[in-house]
């Protein structure tokens, strides 16, 4: 495919900048021995409410979730970032942002117990970076810029 300087230049800090959100909110949790997504989970709402308070309440399901939440963020920043397995990436991203969305959907007459980040209606920012996931997938940068074109030049 080929790219404007231009065009190339903004894929790519999409990517970069997305994997960077994704590789520090992994890190915060992967370095945090005292996180947990409990809370998050049991402040949950929309139709999948009860499946996101069954983790919750779940120490197994929790720690399981923890750790695949944690570690799924840092890998895929990594990933993104370095321009490695960026589609492989882009896909767990986007099922990671899909459960975020499922677990506090934007959607009129939900309330939370922590703040969000201004009255949105169905669309929010977790939908939006989903969407950049999109982007990311569909314009493939890192064969171009990023370290998968080490690896097509072996």
């Amino acid at each position: 495919m080929k790219y404007t300087v231009s065009s190339l230049s903004a894929l790519v800090i999409l990517r970069i900048t997305t994997g960077w959100h994704f590789l520090y909110e992994g890190l915060v949790k992967v370095t945090d021995p005292s996180w947990s997504s409990r809370s998050y989970l049991m402040d949950s709402g929309g139709f999948l409410k009860g499946f996101f308070e069954w983790i919750a309440e779940n120490n197994t399901a929790l720690t399981i979730a923890d750790s695949l939440n944690a570690w799924g963020l840092t890998l895929i920043g990594i990933a993104l970032v370095a321009g490695i397995f960026t589609r492989y990436a882009a896909y767990a991203g986007i099922i990671l942002l899909g459960l975020y969305y499922l677990s506090h959907p934007a959607f009129p007459g939900i309330t939370y117990l922590f703040p969000v980040d201004g009255s949105y209606f169905i669309i929010n920012k977790t939908l939006i970076e989903l969407a950049a996931m999109w982007v990311i997938i569909s314009f493939p940068t890192s064969d171009i810029i990023g370290l998968e074109r080490l690896f097509k030049k072996m």
